[in-house]
C-alpha cells in the first residue's frame, strides 16, 4: 500500500506528488482509450454516432462489451436460423473468441448491438471493407464501409424490420463517416430474406462473389444516390 500523504510536505514534495499523480491518472486514461482511439482512427467512432429516428423507433449502435454483452450475443448465435449462416453456435467462449478478434485488433472491425428505444435486438459488424479481406475479392474503394448484421429475436425477423434497420445504419454512416461513399455487404447467396431486405433499403446487387466460407451476393449502396432512395 503506497504511503499516506502527510500534512507536513514541503511545496517541492507536494509539486512531485502532484505531478506523479497527474502522470499516472493521464496514462490510467490513456490506456482505458485506446479500443476508442483505434475505433476513431479506422472508423469514425460508432459509439459516438447517436441515434436516429426510424418508423420502428429510436435505433443506435452501441459498441460490444463483453462483460455486459456476451450470454445475449452468445443465445441470438444459438438460434438455428442464426447458425445456418454466422456458424458460432455453441458454448460463450465460441462467441468469445470471435469478438476478441476484433477488440483486440487494430479497430478496422467494430462489434456493435443494435438498440431500439433502449433494448438491444440485434448484432452489427462495423468494418472498413477497404482494409478487409473482402476487398481482394470486388474493386474496393478508399473507406468503403462494410456491415454485417443478425436480428436476435425471432419474433423481429419477416415483418421488413431488417429493411429499416438497414436504411438506418447507412444512414449512420454517411453521417458520421463523410470519406465514405459506399456501404457494403455481403450476405450469403443463399440468404434470400437477407438479400432481399438489402435490394429494398437501397442497396444493389453488384454481382456473386467466392469468400472463403461462403458464396456471397456483393452489395452497394452509393451515398451519391442516397436522397434518391
Amino acid at each position: 500500500m503506497p504511503p499516506a500523504e502527510t500534512t507536513t510536505s514541503t511545496a517541492t514534495g507536494t509539486a512531485r506528488h502532484e505531478t506523479a499523480h497527474h502522470e499516472t491518472a493521464e496514462h490510467r486514461f490513456a490506456v482505458g482509450l485506446l479500443p476508442l482511439l483505434a475505433e476513431a482512427d479506422l472508423l469514425d467512432s460508432p459509439a459516438g454516432w447517436g441515434a436516429l429516428p426510424t418508423p420502428a423507433g429510436a435505433f443506435r449502435l452501441e459498441p460490444v462489451r463483453p462483460g455486459r454483452d456476451l450470454q445475449l450475443i452468445t443465445r441470438w448465435m444459438n438460434d438455428p436460423d442464426v447458425a445456418d449462416y454466422w456458424e458460432l453456435a455453441g458454448a460463450s467462449a465460441v462467441t468469445a473468441a470471435h469478438l476478441r478478434t476484433q477488440l483486440d485488433g487494430d479497430g478496422r472491425s467494430i462489434p456493435c448491438l443494435g438498440v431500439l428505444d433502449g433494448t438491444p435486438m440485434s448484432y452489427w459488424e462495423i468494418y472498413r471493407a477497404d482494409l478487409d479481406p473482402v476487398s481482394r475479392h470486388y474493386p474496393a474503394r478508399p473507406h468503403d464501409t462494410g456491415i454485417h448484421l443478425l436480428i436476435g429475436d425471432g419474433t423481429n425477423r419477416g415483418r421488413g424490420l431488417g429493411t429499416t434497420l438497414l436504411r438506418a445504419v447507412t444512414e449512420l454512416v454517411f453521417d458520421n463517416r463523410p470519406r465514405c461513399t459506399r456501404v457494403i455487404a455481403e450476405p450469403d447467396i443463399r440468404n434470400t430474406p437477407s438479400v432481399s431486405a438489402f435490394l429494398a433499403a437501397g442497396f444493389r446487387y453488384a454481382t456473386e462473389i467466392e469468400l472463403p466460407a461462403k458464396r456471397a451476393a456483393l452489395m452497394i449502396r452509393e451515398r451519391s444516390l442516397r436522397n434518391l432512395l
